[in-house]
């Protein structure tokens, strides 16, 4: 690509009812998070590096279709309570074993969840249940999994009964069952109810606009774990108990409370309540108000360990009967009742756990929490070949001291993917991938996406050897050009000293250019300043696809840019000061063709140090003066700092932004803001056609 434009620098308690209800099915998550830019982001799988592998393939158009073979996530098992053996169930696996279905109605997904025997149930689809408020009765030996971020439940949920064990609800989107009035007497209408069932795991799903509860763990429910989720928009979210005895075991962690007033979680009459690194929030001046956090009731052994309240009012609460044992937790902006006291339990008595730190929470949680596009979306592993392998060590106990010379070792024109495996260690060279090398991986094999780093300080204005310059795109640390690409656990940085270089003519000095499809960003950070990341496409007629997800990518102008069909989903961006430190800068710079989709951030943060009302949102890059590009940049469902200018939209090179396509759709923070002349917002009809898979298409990025 050639060089780029001129651009400017620059507590009530909840009432006892008469109903039931179960769950569960784990998988292994993420270990700690040591850093702020840590291991995990609530990624699938056992390591940032090692997101699920697979699901299943949805063939089915309106009925469902059964696949030849389970798909490897369907072997995920559950951590916390619903990991343990007891009641004649070891651990939570849900429909492991059974046959693996796609459905896409009411009537399918009915069919399997009540049935007798195993299933593994993709959800492949919006399933509106009918009539409203519809609670489907599971059976035990389930799994009920959203593929991708497709699957949806609108209008009701699930309900397990007296003695249903070993559930498992992932993945899925459960909303709007929300009548008119919230504490609804006459419409209990839940997302999730469990009236005595056991061994239930609840992971990874969007909870949100109930008639009544997003969770009920009733009527001695026991052994279950709720992580990972995102529960918002709702009166009485979680509740626990409805019982005189003293049986529930239960696991809560790493779960996002957001606008939701009341239940987070009220805990009543627990035997064992654990809750880890969850997040409850509640941001100033919107129409729901906490009126409590956590809620230790009646005989209720809690332990409260590095959680996150910010805005909370009676973060923490506790009856006399009760026990409450906090450790590591922060309280930013709360008020009220924040009481400890009593004697709990060691969680480690009954399993492993690590715990992330208590700073990293809001970052880790509001970017990975709820649904993942990577779960539910592959092909059986049956239909895959096995990866080769290529071990880069810097000290010479691999096969190749550096990543460039793993890459030299692909095949050309390689039939199928090859994993470079790269040990911890810094790797201060450039790497270029040609597009005659598809189907490679590059993966960190350290705990940490910081423990392998790639590195190098190429700018666009830097001398090359043989004469000229290196050029915007010239400047890569990392240069991908061959499709079906993969990077994963691991730091790609171009650490150009711009305050040491002032006298050079071009500062743009790109961390990451990819100019190919399918290009998967899985578990990364990419760090620069001007122009980090570049994602293009091999010519201006051909489409270019790249997912970005669980990463974190940081910089000050322009640092992400290009003409590709690109989405940024649940991951951070982390806006940085200029060279002086001054502060003042540009996230997008879209160069999109007119008949393509460009840049959408999708469920991901916005922060950094940076001063308020700085940064814009981005600008339109009419590449070369072409005015018949439509750059395109989309901003929804994500977490703006007060870093976002009310004005989020710029002009480049003599082109008005508001001839193309800039907008967003329900974002929050403080630097969000309402619809205006300057600051277009999606309808809700818009927005349909305006999220991950319109973005990507037929392409379902997979290990």
């Amino acid at each position: 690509m050639s060089e780029r434009r001129g651009k400017t620098t620059a507590g009530p308690r909840h009432r006892r009812r008469r109903t039931a209800l179960t769950v569960g099915i784990p998988l292994a998550l993420t270990a700690a998070v040591t850093t702020t830019y840590g291991t995990g982001l609530g990624v699938f799988g056992e390591g940032a590096g090692q997101t699920a592998s697979a699901a299943t393939t949805a063939t089915a158009a309106t009925k469902a279709t059964t696949a030849a073979a389970a798909p490897a996530w369907a072997a995920d098992t559950a951590d916390g309570f619903a990991s343990v053996n007891s009641l004649g169930q070891n651990g939570t696996y849900g429909g492991r074993g059974g046959q693996t279905v796609t459905v896409k109605t009411l009537a399918d997904l009915e069919k399997y969840a009540t049935a007798e025997e195993p299933y593994v149930i993709v959800v492949a689809a919006a399933i509106t249940m009918n009539p409203v408020g519809k609670e489907i009765k599971v059976k035990s030996d389930k799994t009920i999994v959203g593929q991708g971020t497709s699957g949806q439940i609108v209008g009701g949920g699930f309900f397990l009964g007296t003695g249903v064990h070993n559930v498992i609800i992932r993945n899925l989107t459960i909303r709007d069952s929300y009548q008119g009035v919230w504490n609804d007497k006459d419409h209990d209408f839940d997302a999730v109810q469990m009236d005595g069932a056991h061994h239930v795991w609840i992971d990874h799903n969007d909870l949100r606009h109930m008639a009544d509860g997003l969770i009920d763990v009733r009527k001695d429910s026991t052994n279950v774990t709720v992580s990972w989720n995102r529960f918002s928009d709702n009166n009485k979210t979680f509740g626990i108990g409805w019982t005189e005895n003293l049986v529930t075991d239960i696991t809560i962690h790493h779960n996002w409370f957001r606008e939701t007033e009341q239940r987070n979680p009220s805990t009543d009459n627990a035997a064992h309540a654990h809750l880890y690194n969850n997040y409850l929030q509640d941001d100033p001046g919107t129409t729901i108000k906490s009126s409590y956090g956590n809620y230790s009731r009646g005989s209720t052994k809690m332990v409260l360990e590095n959680s996150y309240f910010q805005g909370m009012n009676n973060p923490v609460t506790k009856d006399a009967t009760a026990a409450v044992v906090q450790r590591g937790n922060t309280f930013s902006g709360t008020s009220g009742r924040n009481e400890s006291g009593g004697t709990a339990f060691d969680p480690k008595s009954f399993y492993g756990y690590t715990l992330d730190r208590t700073a990293d929470v809001p970052a880790l949680l509001t970017a990975g929490t709820g649904p993942r596009t990577t779960i539910g979306t592959a092909t059986t592993p049956s239909t895959k070949a096995a990866a080769a392998t290529l071990t880069v060590a810097k000290d010479g106990s691999g096969q190749f001291t550096t990543v460039q010379a793993a890459v030299d070792a692909v095949p050309a024109n390689n039939p199928s993917r090859v994993v470079i495996s790269v040990k911890p260690g810094t790797y201060r060279e450039t790497v270029k991938v040609p597009a005659n090398k598809p189907h490679v991986t590059v993966q960190g094999a350290g705990a940490s996406r910081k423990d392998t780093v790639v590195v190098f300080n190429n700018a666009a204005g830097t001398a090359k050897p043989g004469g000229g310059t290196y050029g915007t795109s010239g400047s890569a640390t990392v240069a991908v050009e061959a499709d079906d690409f993969q990077a994963r656990n691991l730091t790609i940085n171009n650490d150009f000293d711009e305050a040491r270089n002032q006298s050079l003519s071009g500062h743009q000095a790109v961390a990451l250019r990819t100019a190919a499809d399918q290009v998967l960003l899985d578990g990364i950070i990419v760090d620069g300043d001007q122009d980090t990341l570049l994602l293009d496409t091999a010519a201006k007629d051909r489409l270019g696809r790249v997912y970005v997800t669980n990463s974190y990518i940081s910089g000050n102008v322009d640092f992400v840019f290009g003409r590709a069909t690109a989405v940024i989903d649940q991951s951070v961006i982390t806006l940085k000061k200029r060279w002086d430190g001054t502060s003042a800068g540009y996230i997008t710079a879209p160069s999109t063709t007119a008949d393509r989709k460009g840049i959408l951030i999708n469920r991901s943060v916005v922060n950094g140090d940076v001063s308020a009302g700085s940064f814009f949102l981005g600008r339109n890059w009419h590449a070369g003066g072409d005015a018949t590009l439509r750059p395109q940049t989309t901003v929804r469902n994500s977490t703006l700092s007060a870093a976002v200018k009310s004005t989020p939209w710029s002009d480049m090179g003599g082109f008005s932004w508001k001839n193309d396509r800039f907008a967003e759709y329900r974002n929050t923070g403080p630097g969000s803001g309402a619809a205006s002349g300057d600051r277009p917002q999606l309808t809700d009809s818009q927005a349909t056609g305006q999220e991950v898979a319109d973005w990507l298409g037929t392409w379902n990025p997979t290990a």
